[in-house]
């Protein structure tokens, strides 16, 4: 009786490969059959799915390639319903397919074989369902900052490369920030010198004042505007050309997306705002909100991860290194994880290494010591830094403990104390 309660249930394998509208399913049953069907991405198929595995003796275990956000809404339902679900590795998957079938063409069907046979042997990775861990809205929230930030960017190029050449060029000279919402404001009422020499110069004073917002000695500045306008290379567009109220709508467009990132910004803050480990990474140097609420996104639970290594891992931040007899490469970034956490500890990086005093700018300032001028050498130091960040952000939250900043003691020589060496806990 012992022994049949300690028995482990017969393990059905579930194989599916993910498409936009069908899916390829393959399972194989604990007895050895095999049963091969397709599937729409219907709540239809995903009852009939459903009620097939829940008729099966024993459990399942299904695996599924990731493809786009395709595989989310399947995945979710099967793990709602009890089911565990792992994950294939594309790239892992690729080459599997490669040396089982000696050929590099593919289909649903074999991809399936390969997903099944990859699940036999234990190929897989544990699968997370954001929705269920809980950070889903954050991780929307994350990815809409994201995507608002790029089209942000491209119409920021616009501006700068085609409409600025064009139209006032003599204000690029200006643009010193990416939030400088006074240069927009003043462009959209002045699109062109033209609209400057319209007036006189006390007139344009008058008119401009309250555009341009706070300036050291504002008179000046804008009488320096008004003379500018008067010696320029810009085209001689007409006030009222169809020309400049194109201007104006890409001017619009971007002040609108400035505007939607802002109320982002505050969203985040506003939905973290009793989550300690947002508070904790808003102390690294270089993380602000934005920074800090991607990383919780993108990584979810780091309890999860029982070692830094696991996390740097996660994020594509671990060195990896091809070496074939008496070949030998260099180390290198294997870049095989996840590409937003690795951009938010980069620009973290980025953001450390240019204020005044921390530890991750001294290791920068260490590692550039040998050649400062030396672009790949700044490059590799600035990727350095950056698994250092991930290293300190993954201690902090794991001991629910904030950034230890360390101050320079003012000694005799100048130098900064062993102490101010280490900017953080140390990370298991």
């Amino acid at each position: 009786m012992a022994d049949a309660a300690n028995a482990t249930p017969p393990c059905n394998l579930v194989a599916i490969d993910i498409a936009r509208y069908w899916n390829a399913v393959l399972i194989e049953t604990a007895d050895g059959k095999r049963h091969r069907f397709k599937m729409a991405n219907t709540a239809a198929d995903f009852d009939r799915l459903v009620e097939f595995l829940h008729g099966l003796l024993g459990v399942c275990r299904v695996a599924l390639e990731p493809t786009g956000d395709y595989h989310r809404p399947i995945a979710h339902r099967l793990l709602v319903e009890g089911f565990e679900v792992v994950g294939i590795n594309s790239v892992a998957q690729s080459r599997y397919r490669e040396a089982m079938f000696n050929s590099w063409d593919k289909n649903d069907p074999k991809d399936a074989a390969v997903i099944l046979e990859m699940l036999r042997r234990g190929a897989f990775q544990r699968y997370v369902d954001p929705m269920l861990a809980g950070n889903h809205d954050l991780q929307e929230l994350a990815k809409t900052y994201y995507q608002v930030s790029r089209a942000r960017t491209k119409v920021q190029h616009s501006l700068i490369n085609h409409c600025l050449p064009l139209y006032f060029p003599e204000m690029h000279r200006y643009w010193a920030t990416t939030r400088n919402e006074w240069f927009v404001r003043f462009l959209l009422e002045f699109p062109t010198p033209a609209h400057v020499r319209a007036l006189t110069c006390d007139q344009f004073v008058e008119a401009a004042w309250g555009v341009v917002g706070r300036k050291v000695d504002k008179r000046a500045k804008l009488q320096e505007l008004w003379e500018m306008a008067g010696t320029t290379a810009a085209l001689p567009h007409a006030p009222d050309s169809l020309a400049v109220e194109t201007f104006r709508i890409t001017l619009r467009r971007y002040q609108g997306l400035n505007v939607l990132r802002t109320e982002l910004e505050i969203r985040a803050e506003q939905a973290l705002a009793a989550d300690a480990d947002f508070a904790h990474l808003k102390t690294l140097p270089g993380i602000g909100s934005v920074l800090a609420m991607t990383i919780l996104a993108e990584g979810g639970n780091l309890h999860r991860f029982g070692h830094h290594r696991q996390f740097l891992k996660y994020c594509g931040l671990d060195l990896a290194k091809n070496q074939s007899g008496t070949q030998r490469g260099k180390e290198q970034l294997s870049k095989r994880g996840n590409a937003r956490l690795r951009l938010a500890f980069w620009l973290a990086a980025v953001g450390a290494v240019r204020m005044r005093e921390n530890s991750f700018r001294a290791k920068y300032e260490r590692y550039i010591r040998p050649a400062p001028d030396d672009a790949d050498l700044r490059r590799k130091a600035l990727t350095a830094v950056a698994a250092k960040m991930a290293r300190v952000a993954y201690g902090m939250i794991k001991k629910n403990q904030p950034y230890r900043q360390f101050h320079e003691q003012s000694l005799p020589s100048g130098s900064i104390p062993l102490s101010a060496a280490v900017g953080a806990l140390a990370t298991p």
